[in-house]
């Protein structure tokens, strides 16, 4: 498992991904955050009707250690019952970038 991750979140809109990026970078719990504006995400919830809606998709650059502190600061900012907060590894990258991840970060 590496330190290095990257952080995926979808978000009502990107008014919240944007609130959501800021607080996250100010607190450096994330390095940089990228926001993708308009997707069309098609789901279930509670089993039921196939909901299409459009969402934001937040993607942050962090580190293992802040992965707690950032699911719990988003989830007090969002604005869904049970938001996508998922990591996935870094395994390899430029190795100056990857410093400046680990430098950003608390």
């Amino acid at each position: 498992m590496s330190d290095y991750k990257l952080f995926y979140m979808t978000c009502k809109n990107k008014v919240e991904a944007n609130k959501i990026a800021y607080h996250l970078v100010k607190k450096d719990l994330v390095a940089c955050a990228n926001i993708i504006p308009s997707v069309k995400s098609y789901f279930k919830w509670n089993k039921k009707k196939v909901n299409i809606i459009k969402e934001s998709i937040l993607i942050g650059k962090t580190m293992k250690k802040n992965m707690n502190k950032i699911i719990v600061h988003s989830k007090k900012i969002s604005s869904y019952e049970c938001p996508c907060i998922v990591f996935v590894d870094i395994n390899n990258g430029n190795k100056d970038f990857l410093s400046w991840i680990k430098n950003s970060t608390k």
